[in-house]
């Protein structure tokens, strides 16, 4: 299969997950991804431990987010590996960074240095809260762009501390909204030449991904929401939104039309005050979820979900990694790829895209540091006097 990106170089100064994440994207779609690396020590993530899962000398995570890439260590202190860098990024179709804002600009790297070597540049970057503002110097991490976000009152009951999600989802969310940028800045480049620098932050990312519920507090008087004080899961939804344990373990129940009629599918009374009311689901939100809860919990999942089911009512079991993965539904998904390379060989996940009918499967591992060094200056002819000609030298560091 010709992938959609095939031809389009990426240089990738980029570390961590946000970043790698968006250059992982745009590899799969079958772009040539060069890491850019410190000499010694790589990126952070190569030994930024998500548990004691060792793989080849580095950790899961960084093997996960780096699959398919090349990596190129580079010394920014030092002006030979300056010179190929900047006769690299000339080359590229994408350069990418997620460092604070003025931190590649003291490097010699930033958008105006890389476009006037290379004025169609598509020019991606990440910041933690934007290019300016009180919260500009402060750490781009993800849990505390989840705290500053809102995200964190939106999750769990009404009782419960500020909930953060148990994922990078800052992290994730800003690469992919970066890809989506970079995809589209492409297209205009493909007709009309002309390049971009395409900028989101984690807060950004995070404030777009709550932009339904945002856009209902901002036109309804800027009430905060509640959430619910049982079986808490969508702040802005009623009963019986939410996760209800069973006699053996849990069900999760959604959006229903009639509540009269899933109160008489499941046999539970006490209800019926509440049916002509189409308020009710909000306003006795608690009142009608703990009488539901009380009747799911004297049955098994099974049990419930061979009533609700068939009827389609909105409903699912809860299932943890294990169950889920010995599920057909999953194994009918093909997302378990291997991958192997250098010292590494490994499961992971493929990308979540399939391009005529055919999913995105690469079976080349993260590079080990600095793997594709010597290769890269052969090919593209890299010299410590590799200079763009008629340009001046970047700043030192």
């Amino acid at each position: 299969m010709t992938l959609p990106l095939e031809g389009i170089l990426v240089v990738d100064f980029s570390q961590f997950l946000s970043g790698p994440l968006c250059a992982l994207r745009l590899a799969d779609l079958g772009a040539r991804v060069i890491k850019i690396e410190r000499p010694g020590t790589g990126d952070l993530c190569r030994t930024l431990y998500l548990s004691d899962t060792d793989i080849g000398g580095a950790n899961s995570l960084f093997h996960a987010i780096n699959r398919n890439k090349e990596s190129f260590t580079a010394d920014l202190r030092d002006p030979g590996d300056r010179a190929m860098l900047t006769a690299l990024v000339a080359r590229a179709d994408v350069v990418m960074q997620n460092f604070r804002p003025g931190v590649i600009e003291r490097q010699g790297f930033g958008y105006e240095d890389v476009r006037a070597l290379n004025p169609g540049v598509v020019y991606g970057s990440i910041s933690g809260y934007g290019e300016d503002g009180p919260w500009v110097d402060l750490p781009g991490q993800d849990l505390l762009a989840q705290a500053r976000s809102g995200l964190l009152w939106l999750t769990g009951s009404r009782d419960d501390p500020p909930m953060p999600m148990g994922l990078a989802v800052a992290d994730m969310m800003a690469g992919n909204a970066l890809a989506q940028g970079i995809l589209a800045a492409l297209v205009r480049k493909a007709r009309t030449g002309q390049g971009a620098k395409v900028e989101t932050s984690l807060i950004e990312a995070l404030l777009d991904f709550q932009f339904e519920v945002l856009t209902t507090y901002l036109n309804d008087g800027n009430r905060v929401p509640e959430r619910a004080a049982v079986n808490g899961a969508h702040a802005y939804l009623g009963a019986p939104y939410g996760v209800y344990r069973t006699k053996d373990a849990w069900l999760a129940l959604a959006m229903t039309p009639s509540l009269e009629r899933l109160a008489g599918l499941m046999g539970i009374g006490g209800l019926e005050g509440f049916y002509g009311d189409a308020s009710a689901a909000m306003t006795h939100r608690d009142t009608i979820k703990a009488r539901i809860a009380k009747a799911v919990a004297l049955e098994t999942t099974a049990h419930w979900l061979a009533i609700l089911q068939p009827v389609d009512i909105w409903c699912a079991e809860v299932l943890d990694w294990p169950a889920l993965m010995s599920s057909e539904a999953f194994r009918r998904l093909g997302m378990v790829q291997h991958i192997a390379g250098p010292g590494a060989s490994l499961d992971t996940l493929r990308g979540p895209l399939r391009i005529d009918g055919k999913a995105l499967c690469h079976d080349r591992a993260a590079p080990a540091l600095g793997e594709g060094r010597d290769r890269i200056i052969r090919e593209f002819g890299l010299t410590a006097g590799s200079r763009t000609e008629g340009t001046p030298p970047p700043p030192a560091a």
